[in-house]
């Protein structure tokens, strides 16, 4: 069987809320309704969520498809941004590149790629060593720290090289639960059709 690692697609970005509160935008919110009538998302036996707004949500959706609960667990939050605040997407997109290309230090008191690496990936499998592998399971977060467990389970450096392309969220990735090998690379999450088991 599969897991699959969700990033939270479009947001309502809103300057005056803290980040880890803002929701789906409508868009947002229509292209997690169109992953939740996928089969694979119908297929979910189990769904972990951070406990960010917009990864909730998503989650919502999906758990509303495959009829099951969320799991909320903290320590799959984004990698801890508060010291900078907001920042407008361009300053934001160039903070994100020398996060990855110096994932050693701290931008600017930002939490560092190597310890937000340590925090998920130790989150997910704390996870899955009490999970049953016969269930599909789906974790809900974001990109930064999904592309930081991708890049564990492949085994290569941190890079954001391996990052989500497009912008905006909303991507699936992939791994086996028998192996814990990466199966499928990020996906519009309204265009994965799941992988053979």
């Amino acid at each position: 069987m599969f897991a699959v690692y969700v990033t939270h697609p479009q947001v309502r970005i809103d300057p005056d809320v803290p980040v880890p509160r803002w929701g789906l935008s409508d868009i947002g919110r229509e292209r997690a309704a169109a992953a939740a009538a996928l089969p694979w998302a119908r297929a979910l036996g189990r769904i972990v969520s951070s406990d960010e707004t917009k990864a909730i949500e998503t989650a919502g959706l999906l758990a509303d498809a495959a009829g099951v609960g969320v799991d909320v667990h903290h320590d799959m939050g984004e990698n801890d941004r508060s010291a900078t605040g907001f920042l407008p997407p361009p300053e934001f997109e160039k903070a994100a590149d020398w996060f990855f290309a110096n994932p050693t230090e701290g931008f600017k008191g930002w939490e560092r790629a190597v310890d937000a690496q340590a925090r998920i990936s130790d989150a997910v499998m704390r996870v899955l060593d009490d999970h049953d592998p016969k269930v599909p399971i789906a974790f809900v977060g974001h990109g930064g720290v999904g592309t930081l467990l991708k890049c564990r389970l492949l085994g290569v450096p941190i890079s954001r090289a391996a990052d989500q392309k497009g912008g905006g969220g909303g991507n699936v990735f992939a791994f086996r639960l028998a192996d814990r090998t990466v199966a499928c690379d990020w996906t519009p999450m309204e265009h994965w059709q799941g992988i053979s088991t």
